[in-house]
């Protein structure tokens, strides 16, 4: 038992480890066919991390990264690809900020309410796919895909001045969120900045996620819906329920997880609010292999390139692109897929190789315990 709960850590660790070195190695060669020295980059970008402030972005950063890879990582885990994150995520952070725009409320019910408005945002718009895919056999991946170009067709609608729109200079905003909205974080000095409150909703969904899914009968039902429908449905899950919880649950999390700037630092939405979340998402879920404690150090690494790439722009004597770091995180999602696949039939191997030789070995006693009889 003991030897196969480590074969089981190994074959978990190899592939991200695997993945990074590989897109490590592969940004070098592009450093080196271009001329330019293949590990000053990594040098500079690294020593960011030693700067106060750099950690703070950092560590607000992971936090939206964390909660939108939850949100993808709790489809995975029922084999559903809910590519649609970046729309849940775009439409409850607007929605959000109008009803913060528009609701004044106590801090204690403002702040609950606003969370709320972006969950079920976020679960309404993943719904829809859900509620296509059991009814009527639509995949999720192109329901989804469809409902992110319409998510950004509403928000341009909804943002009009007519509408919901307020002019401030060249940007057009939900206007100035209530301040009993306003989420405080821990002020670390004006030179260094601010952490969002809401690091610490990430922490408990990070947390949450864990219970859920491996403490409690809805995590196993959901798990085993996504290993084999045919054998969930025999031990009496309806698959079609299952499928339509986990799109609901996925949505609502990614509905949430532009919370922490927009309650922390923003306190509106505009043409300038982060898209692409939810796409960053996805291969940072795969990164971590659906586990909380491995997509938040993919969370992390994601963010720490993100921040510290900008370096690169002002390194002397010789610049280097801060794409370079766009460059690293396409790789790493490019390993990512192979590495885990090789992984996985490493481990389909070495499975074979002991079963075979725990069947050799107990023939080899019946054997010996015939010829003594």
């Amino acid at each position: 038992m003991k030897k196969f709960d480590k074969d089981r850590v190994l074959i978990a660790v190899a592939g991200p480890v695997i993945a990074l070195v590989a897109a490590i190695l592969l940004t070098s060669v592009v450093l080196v066919a271009s001329g330019k020295n293949p590990f000053e980059p990594y040098r500079l970008m690294i020593e960011q991390v030693g700067y106060s402030d750099v950690q703070v972005l950092i560590i607000n950063q992971a936090s939206l990264y964390y909660i939108a890879a939850l949100g993808v990582a709790l489809g995975f885990r029922m084999n559903l690809f809910n590519i649609g994150v970046d729309g849940q995520y775009r439409l409850g952070a607007m929605m959000t900020a109008v009803v913060g725009a528009h609701v004044a409320l106590p801090s204690f019910l403002q702040v609950p309410l606003l969370l709320l408005v972006g969950a079920l945002t976020g679960a309404f718009w993943a719904g829809i796919a859900g509620v296509l895919k059991v009814t009527r056999g639509v995949s999720e991946v192109v329901a989804t895909i469809m409902l992110n170009a319409i998510a950004t067709s509403l928000i341009g609608y909804l943002t009009l001045r007519e509408n919901f729109g307020v002019l401030v200079g060249d940007n057009v905003t939900t206007g100035e969120m209530k301040e009993s909205g306003w989420v405080p974080g821990i002020n670390l000095g004006a030179d260094v900045g601010e952490i969002y409150g809401l690091v610490f909703l990430a922490i408990a969904l990070g947390i949450g996620y864990w219970l859920v899914l491996n403490r409690t009968r809805f995590g196993f039902d959901l798990r085993a819906t996504g290993e084999s429908e045919t054998a969930a449905a025999a031990s009496g899950v309806s698959a079609k329920r299952m499928v339509l919880t986990a799109m609901l649950i996925s949505g609502a999390v990614a509905g949430i997880s532009g919370l922490p700037l927009l309650l922390g630092d923003a306190h509106t939405y505009s043409l300038s609010f982060p898209a692409g979340l939810g796409f960053t998402a996805i291969g940072i879920a795969l990164l971590g292999r659906n586990n909380p404690g491995g997509i938040a150090l993919a969370a992390l690494l994601w963010a720490f390139l993100d921040k510290a790439s900008p370096a690169l722009d002002y390194a002397t004597p010789v610049a280097y692109e801060k794409e370079i770091a766009t460059i690293m995180q396409g790789l790493i999602v490019f390993a990512v897929v192979i590495s885990y696949e090789a992984v996985r039939q490493w481990g389909l191997r070495r499975q074979q190789k002991r079963v075979g030789a725990e069947l050799a070995a107990a023939a080899r006693n019946t054997q010996k315990k015939e010829v003594s009889a």
